[in-house]
């Protein structure tokens, strides 16, 4: 404090003047943490810093104080008809609570409305046993109707649930994985069953949001989304891929080796099938409850880029040879 009284609440939290709000909460969340009394039992300059930090949080945090604070200074407490005056500081009861993040969430509610519980998310998609939230949920996971009123208004009821979409890789679905994932500051261990679809939803009880100074917690629903794989897609229960053939094995049937997600399997390809039919291998496909779906694989033509020399030989006797047209059928249908 200055000589006149005057608090300068932003060297006090350890941020520049043009701090926005998240920025001036991860700071006091930091100073409050180091400066608490059970942190510093029977230190009384921690405990003044303390209240010091909660001083000038509950004006930075409050925009209509920030204002006024800003352009009047030490005055700002007798500005503009506002209530509360410079230097009064915070009345803090330490012994009510249980636990540390009771009391920074109840003080956070208070000083800044809800979102307290601050809930982030480790990183998935490149990182293993995390999920992909980007940059996390600052001021705690947007619930479905998210928060019905401000912290500490019981007129209303708040609805504390909370809703996040974790992307999976088609081969995580199929097998099922676990991950962790870093919801209010507790790390929590997700299974994720074999067989999962995209927009099937699971429910971690109690793992939501907090209402501040009631260690009330609603429940986090965790929608399922399904990458894109290069070859195979996912209907309904059946598990289809294209299954590229060469013109002589689509002709006279052929005995093929295709990928299944088990690993390499034979098949048996009819002679005369043609493009667009579909082989089923029953049992091989998505995991179900009872069982496994079926396999499916539609048949595709597949030219080389180039041929050999040998291979244009052939093609041109079969040219010659050949004994049908194939747009006959649709030149008649073609007529108007």
């Amino acid at each position: 404090m200055s000589a006149n009284g005057y608090r300068d609440y932003f060297k006090v939290l350890q941020v520049e003047r043009g701090a926005d709000a998240e920025t001036i909460k991860r700071s006091f969340r930091k100073l409050a943490r180091q400066y608490h009394p059970d942190v510093n039992p029977g230190d009384n300059g921690a405990e003044a810093k303390f209240k010091e930090i909660s001083e000038a949080y509950e004006v930075l945090s409050d925009p209509d104080k920030r204002r006024r604070y800003e352009q009047f200074g030490q005055y700002w407490g007798s500005a503009g008809g506002g209530g509360g005056s410079a230097g009064a500081g915070v009345d803090v009861d330490f012994g009510r609570y249980g636990n540390f993040d009771d009391f920074i969430n109840d003080l956070l509610g208070r000083f800044g409305g809800p979102g307290g519980g601050g809930g982030s998310a480790a990183g998935f998609g490149g990182a293993p046993g995390g999920f992909g939230f980007g940059s996390g949920f600052p001021g705690g996971f947007p619930g479905p109707g998210g928060f019905a009123g401000p912290a500490g208004d019981r007129s209303q009821p708040l609805n504390l649930d909370a809703e996040a979409t974790i992307n999976l890789s088609l081969a995580d679905a199929f097998r099922g994985c676990e991950r962790t994932l870093a919801v209010n500051e507790e790390r929590v261990q997700v299974r994720i069953p074999p067989g999962v679809k995209g927009g099937s939803r699971l429910r971690l009880k109690g793992k939501g949001n907090l209402q501040p100074g009631t260690g009330r917690r609603g429940d986090l629903y965790l929608t399922l989304q399904l990458q894109d794989h290069p070859i195979w897609t996912l209907e309904g229960d059946q598990l289809r891929a294209d299954l590229p053939l060469s013109l002589d094995e689509l002709s006279l049937g052929a005995e093929v080796r295709v990928a299944t997600p088990d690993g390499e399997a034979t098949v048996q390809v009819p002679p005369g099938m043609g493009v667009g039919r579909t082989l089923r291998l029953k049992g091989k496909g998505w995991p179900l409850k009872e069982g496994r779906g079926d396999l499916l694989l539609t048949l595709s033509l597949h030219l080389p880029r180039e041929f050999s020399e040998s291979e244009l030989e052939l093609l041109g006797q079969l040219r010659d040879v050949r004994s049908s047209d194939p747009r006959r059928e649709w030149m008649a249908a073609a007529r108007l």
